[in-house]
């Protein structure tokens, strides 16, 4: 199976995943809940739908992974002025310092994932796994 893109492909997510939640424990998340901390870094008030998309789980999943954060008091969400069942999320300042802690494990990891790569491969990397993506229809 070692010769299977897609396998191979699962493998290292797999042991990405591993990892990053050995890496993000000691900051009280895990990898989803860090997705989810990231995705609302970059873009404020993001729906449950929205985020789920961006963290890969299903809204089901979503729904829980708010409740944690927000019992953790790393998000808040509040009932969006025209859609009320929408309740747009954020970051509090706990949140803010949380990820910024977790920031520094995952670029750890991230390096350990690329280092025997040199900069040039890591953009075509980056590069194909787009190309990929896009070809496959975008899964966010």
């Amino acid at each position: 199976m070692d010769d299977r893109i897609g396998y191979m492909m699962k493998r290292v997510q797999a042991a990405l995943r591993r990892r990053m939640d050995e890496a993000l424990g000691p900051h009280g998340v895990t990898a989803p809940q860090y997705a989810v901390l990231s995705a609302l870094e970059r873009e404020p008030g993001l729906s449950n739908a929205e985020l789920a998309r961006r963290a890969f789980v299903t809204p089901q999943t979503m729904v829980r992974i708010l409740e944690n954060l927000e019992a953790l008091g790393l998000v808040v969400r509040h009932a969006h002025p025209s859609h009320g069942r929408r309740l747009p999320a954020s970051l509090t300042r706990k949140g803010e310092r949380q990820l910024a802690a977790g920031h520094a494990g995952v670029a750890e990891v991230e390096e350990a994932l690329l280092a025997d790569l040199g900069d040039e491969e890591r953009r075509q990397l980056l590069d194909l796994l787009l190309r990929c993506a896009v070809a496959l229809g975008r899964a966010w």
